[in-house]
């Protein structure tokens, strides 16, 4: 006797293997079907290179807005800062040293009158 399968056993493994086969092409295919095209992919890819390009744009506008604006207000508060020194000068020059000016003979007066 022959110890190897016979002709229906050899068609039955043949056809499951047939079965498995195409399960295995109906997994491919559904995977293939949610995968995007080269083209769409290259699309898609230029327009968000082109969006990452115009938000670096935008960034190193906005950083030299801010760069601009800082030094801006520290030229402001370097003139206020001399303004206010001024102001002093004036209030020490102007009142001060008037009034100084009064009183220091007034005292020499009293003192030297005694």
């Amino acid at each position: 006797m022959d110890d190897g399968p016979s002709l229906g056993e050899l068609g039955r493994l043949i056809q499951l293997m047939r079965g498995d086969i195409r399960d295995d092409m109906a997994q491919i295919n559904s995977r293939l079907d949610r995968m995007v095209s080269t083209d769409v992919y290259g699309v898609e890819k230029a327009a968000l290179e082109r969006e990452i390009a115009e938000v670096k744009r935008e960034v190193e506008s906005v950083r030299a807005q801010q760069v601009s604006d800082v030094e801006s207000i520290r030229t402001q508060r370097t003139a206020d800062a001399e303004k206010a020194i001024q102001t002093r000068r004036w209030v020490f020059a102007g009142f001060v040293v008037p009034v100084l000016g009064l009183i220091i003979p007034i005292v020499a007066l009293l003192l030297g009158g005694k």
